[in-house]
């Protein structure tokens, strides 16, 4: 399985980015899949989950009415739309990949793992 993000990048605070994560290599029917951030100096947190055939999707509190998480059947990805970003949103951002069982927002409990991308907000 892999998975590769992309679409981060420098916005000023207020704006959007749209972060795609592209999945492969996989039956990824029984899926979860899931978007972390980290900060410099930070532990890695939950930012958003979604069942692989969409649906059941859950959000950070800090995230929820900024960002939306959905998935694009056609083409393998995952996506992450992130509106009135926040220079505390600077982090880079990654996508993982679960099974159904466990909680979404451990991150001990996803078996793969995309590279990261980086988003930077500035004020």
């Amino acid at each position: 399985v892999q998975l590769q993000a992309s679409g981060g990048g420098l916005v000023q605070a207020g704006g959007s980015l749209r972060l795609s994560c592209a999945a492969s290599g996989g039956s990824f029917g029984s899926y979860r899949m899931g978007w972390f951030r980290q900060a410099p100096r930070k532990e890695r947190e939950f930012v958003a989950s979604i069942r692989w055939s969409g649906g059941n999707v859950y959000y950070a509190d800090v995230v929820k009415g900024r960002f939306t998480i959905s998935r694009d059947n056609a083409k393998n990805t995952v996506i992450l739309q992130m509106n009135s970003l926040r220079p505390e949103d600077t982090a880079v951002y990654y996508c993982a990949a679960k099974y159904y069982s466990g909680s979404d927002y451990h991150t001990a409990n996803y078996a793969y793992w995309g590279q990261g991308t980086q988003v930077t907000v500035s004020s």
